[in-house]
């Protein structure tokens, strides 16, 4: 059972270099000089409109976040979400976590800002069932769009989409069910755990704080529960309809490359379907951290389709991992700070 967890532990460094060795090889065997100069004719104007188009993808997830728990807890500030939700794909996009530790650290610094652990955790699981459903609903779109293509790759590709789909679906129905039932409360005492542990942390630091921000006796499942109350269910539905744009406004990011390289006879039908396949291919690999090498791979296989070189395809991919890093390393650092903060308002032990 050791073992196990110790290899576990190690599942997404190796991701890491399986996706980087992928990503190099990609590169390697195709005309590298005609990636780099499909690259640079983005100019840095084209890779600054991408950052700010990620930049309204990212204020729209926070959103649709804070929807979750909007009017829920007293001392959630909606401010708070737009930062964290930077910090969450800052996390999933540059360190070696299989794309989920972001959004576990997210709903642990949530809590700083007096929020319980119990609705901490319960809008971080809401949050990526939404998010993930909406990516599904956006991927449908894309392979309906794709099955318009009189093609055997495009059927092929459209037949894969959907078989993914199938599983993706069982598997936001079990997430939902399991949300729903009692079965959570087997891994609520853990995530509780920590949402006690800061609530005491701040009981120590300002005394008499400590019963607004108490988690409620049902714990998470009690939590989920409010969430999901048939009265909040309009919150919900604006934080999926948040999601959905977003991820559609993704396809503006390839838009806006492939505008600045100057391809021609690719219109918001191509790069719907070209981002949502890409995605879809991505997150198949999701142990992948970032997707390394997968996305380069899927903008290769999908962007042929539509008769884009595997040089531009890949210097588009790396046009859109510079919001990664360019918003991503503000992002950890803010983080670190926020850790740092908290821990010089701490008391020591002892």
């Amino acid at each position: 059972m050791g073992i196990g967890r110790h290899a576990l532990r190690y599942l997404p460094v190796l991701g890491t270099v399986l996706g980087l060795g992928l990503a190099i090889w990609l590169v390697a065997t195709h005309d590298l000089a005609a990636v780099a100069d499909a690259f640079g004719r983005i100019g840095l104007a084209g890779l600054a409109g991408i950052v700010l188009m990620r930049i309204v993808v990212l204020t729209l997830c926070g959103i649709a976040w804070e929807r979750v728990l909007h009017r829920l807890s007293a001392t959630t500030e909606a401010g708070a979400f737009l930062i964290l939700r930077f910090v969450r794909d800052g996390i999933n996009v540059l360190l070696p976590v299989a794309s989920v530790g972001g959004d576990v650290v997210g709903g642990r610094l949530l809590t700083f800002w007096g929020v319980p652990g119990s609705l901490a955790a319960a809008s971080i699981l809401v949050d990526m069932l939404i998010q993930v459903a909406t990516q599904a609903l956006f991927v449908l779109i894309g392979v309906v769009l794709l099955m318009q293509m009189e093609s055997d790759s495009a059927a092929s590709l459209a037949a894969w989409a959907l078989r993914a789909l199938g599983v993706t679906a069982a598997l936001l129905a079990a997430f939902f069910v399991f949300q729903r039932s009692p079965l959570i409360r087997g891994v609520e005492r853990r995530i509780a755990e920590l949402g006690r542990r800061f609530l005491r942390d701040e009981a120590e630091v300002s005394p008499g704080t400590a019963p607004a921000t108490a988690p409620s006796d049902a714990g998470v499942h009690g939590a989920l529960d409010a969430v999901w109350a048939p009265g909040r269910w309009p919150m919900l539905a604006q934080g999926f309809a948040l999601h959905l744009l977003a991820w559609m406004l993704g396809a503006v990011e390839i838009w806006i490359a492939l505008t600045c390289i100057g391809v021609e006879g690719v219109g918001l039908t191509e790069v719907i379907v070209i981002e949502a396949l890409s995605q879809a291919i991505k997150s198949a690999a999701f142990p992948v951290p970032s997707g390394l090498g997968v996305q380069e791979g899927g903008f290769v296989l999908v962007g042929g389709l539509f008769g884009i070189d595997p040089g531009t395809a890949i210097a588009l991919s790396l046009a859109k991992r510079v919001p990664d890093v360019v918003l991503g390393l503000p992002s950890l650092l803010l983080w670190q700070t926020l850790e740092a903060r908290r821990a010089t308002v701490m008391p020591p032990r002892g």
